[in-house]
């Protein structure tokens, strides 16, 4: 699988100067968001304001707020694009019919393309504050955490299996992009966060797996997992040396 981790053309690129090429027009949440993503990778996130995104698009800042009402609206509707742009990625199954190994497999390089295709935006989708202390990134999407936790259940995983897998699977994901990013020079210092006063109670009603596992997946089993983490790169290393 050495060919999977080619960042693709952004999206965003592509939309917006569809819109500069055809003239203004009403706006949507999903231009919005393009356009933020967009100027997000030319100029980094911190350079990302209301009155720029609206010069952007052509539109002053006071209309982009009936669609994105507030700055913590639009940085959340970011990660959520970013993260489900997944799903376009044909090298990505929603399911696993080989096996739930190349499931995860096809799963970690699809993230990995979105962190080398959006370096500036990653360091957003790892430390944006989620909508549930237990939804871990980068994998941070319901739509993908339902995808992954059904996929395991339907090869075989328990649902603590199941949890603990997607705990495992985020962190291992999470430490290894953020190198990986912040070695290209991209600003991985803290952003500010939400106001926590302003998280609605995550409504998990079309998430039938997650709603079942949230009492798991909300148990702290970070001590556990990291000595198991620890104990398998030890045993790896072993194997490398024997080689």
């Amino acid at each position: 699988m050495a060919d999977l981790d080619q960042p693709q053309v952004s999206v965003s690129r592509r939309a917006t100067a569809s819109r500069r090429g055809t003239g203004r027009g009403p706006l949507s949440r999903s231009e919005i968001l393009h356009a933020a993503i967009e100027l997000i990778d030319d100029e980094g996130l911190r350079a990302l304001t209301m009155r720029k995104l609206g010069a952007r698009l052509g539109v002053e800042a006071m209309a982009l707020y009936h669609h994105v009402p507030s700055r913590d609206q639009l940085l959340d509707g970011i990660v959520e694009k970013v993260i489900d742009d997944l799903y376009d990625d044909p090298m990505v199954h929603g399911d696993a019919p080989d096996g739930w190994q190349p499931y995860l497999q096809r799963l970690a390089h699809g993230v990995r393309r979105i962190a080398l295709t959006h370096p500036e935006v990653f360091p957003l989708i790892a430390t944006r504050p989620p909508s549930a202390p237990w939804i871990k990134p980068p994998l941070r999407s319901l739509r993908w955490m339902e995808s992954f936790l059904s996929t395991l259940a339907s090869c075989g995983f328990s649902d603590s299996d199941a949890a603990t897998a997607y705990r495992s699977f985020s962190s291992f994901l999470l430490g290894h992009m953020l190198l990986e990013v912040s070695a290209l020079g991209v600003d991985t210092g803290p952003i500010e966060e939400a106001d926590p006063d302003s998280t609605p109670r995550t409504d998990l009603s079309a998430y039938p797996t997650v709603e079942r596992l949230e009492r798991e997946l909300s148990q702290d089993h970070a001590a556990v997992e990291f000595e198991v983490a620890l104990e398998s790169l030890i045993l790896r290393l072993e194997d490398v040396l024997k080689t």
